[in-house]
């Protein structure tokens, strides 16, 4: 398995419609977040870095990071997929994504232990393409 190393500020590269991702506003961060880091609403209110390491809470992804949030900033806004990403460089097309099981709020190309949902796919060698986040 390998991380898919993020390269500057992820930043929406072509959403489809006409105003973009659906998305939550008004949460506040439990953590930092880094621009478009996959994110759950903990118990506490609060947005978190998800994370793959285990089956548990923190492996329900319920959204992407908008844009870099400090600890504690509130009017977080979590897009909730249908979008593409600049992410990242050297992508491999096709390749699908999930949760990472070693990196907060970053993705891999194989599943975690509780990173077993597919995310979305490689589009080119720079973009990922996040699918819409179901239940959300």
């Amino acid at each position: 398995m390998a991380e898919i190393s993020k390269i500057g500020i992820p930043s929406v590269a072509s959403p489809l419609g006409g105003t973009g991702p659906d998305q939550t506003v008004g949460l506040t961060a439990g953590a930092a977040l880094g621009a478009h880091d996959a994110c759950y609403v903990n118990a506490d209110g609060k947005v978190y870095p998800a994370t793959g390491a285990a089956a548990n809470a923190a492996a329900n992804v319920h959204g992407y990071a908008a844009k870099a949030y400090p600890i504690g900033a509130r009017n977080v806004c979590l897009q909730h997929g249908g979008f593409n990403s600049a992410y990242g460089s050297g992508l491999t097309p096709g390749t699908t994504v999930f949760l990472s099981g070693t990196v907060a709020g970053g993705i891999a190309d194989a599943a975690s232990a509780g990173g077993t949902k597919k995310l979305g796919f490689v589009v080119d060698a720079t973009r990922v393409r996040f699918y819409s986040v179901s239940g959300s």
